[in-house]
């Protein structure tokens, strides 16, 4: 992933309830800015990379990801007070997602509808990270350039807020996946798993895994090492691929 700087705090996204925001970069690209300071803290940023970098692997759409590094500088200047303290907590390194000009949510009721095959590898994929924010209520689905791009991962992986058992838990059938936005879409299901399971090999898990930072790895007390942290996450994916994630 790119390595990028904030330069400018342009505004809040006030939709999502972590208060993401429009930035500018040092290379004067506009980027979203996911905050490390912010509820679920690293982890929704772990959960981030890992979701955005597998999604990518698997010819899927999501904005390109960048680590960006906040300056205590960039919020002192900032009015609003709740802003202020999530700036002042996030300094460091967080993450960033390519802001997609134009972009508009997806709609199941509006459309246009997708192919049931686009359909079907979304929700697999959603299945297996265990991704419970791609619902009617909440799509986090872009269309841009008359495609989905999928955004917002940090709510995924739910299983890393507690370690107790997550191998037995990476065998467990997403259930929560009835609820999916685009399961009316999903006809293929059966057709698209093999597919995206040969091509998660551990080569691929191992170079999404490896975009995570070591900071980001540290601070668990289950684990020595980020090394010892990252290799977790390698064995719950293989454990989750070989029993399926549906």
């Amino acid at each position: 992933m790119k390595k990028l700087t904030t330069t400018r705090y342009v505004t809040p996204l006030r939709e999502g309830g972590s208060l993401p925001a429009i930035v500018e970069a040092n290379d004067d690209g506009l980027y979203v800015l996911k905050l490390r300071g912010a509820g679920q803290g690293v982890k929704a940023l772990i959960a981030e990379i890992i979701a955005g970098e597998l999604a990518r692997s698997l010819g899927l759409q999501v904005p390109e990801l960048a680590l960006m590094e906040l300056d205590a500088a960039i919020g002192r200047a900032e009015p609003d007070e709740e802003i202020r303290d999530l700036l002042k907590a996030s300094v460091g390194t967080n993450v960033a997602l390519d802001y997609l000009p134009g972009s508009v949510m997806f709609d199941p009721i509006v459309g246009p509808a997708p192919d049931a095959l686009t359909a079907s590898r979304i929700v697999w994929f959603d299945a297996l990270i265990t991704n419970v924010d791609r619902t009617p209520k909440n799509p986090n689905l872009l269309l841009w350039h008359r495609s989905l791009w999928l955004i917002d991962h940090g709510a995924a992986l739910y299983f890393h807020h507690s370690w107790d058992d997550y191998l037995a838990r990476a065998i467990a059938k997403f259930g929560q996946v009835k609820d999916h936005v685009l399961m009316p879409f999903a006809t293929k299901l059966a057709e698209v798993g093999p597919a995206m399971t040969a091509s998660l090999t551990p080569e691929v898990l191992k170079a999404a895994l490896n975009e995570v930072p070591d900071a980001f790895l540290t601070g668990e007390p289950q684990f020595a090492t980020p090394a010892e942290h990252r290799d977790a996450y390698r064995q719950y994916f293989e454990a989750r691929l070989k029993a399926g994630p549906l």
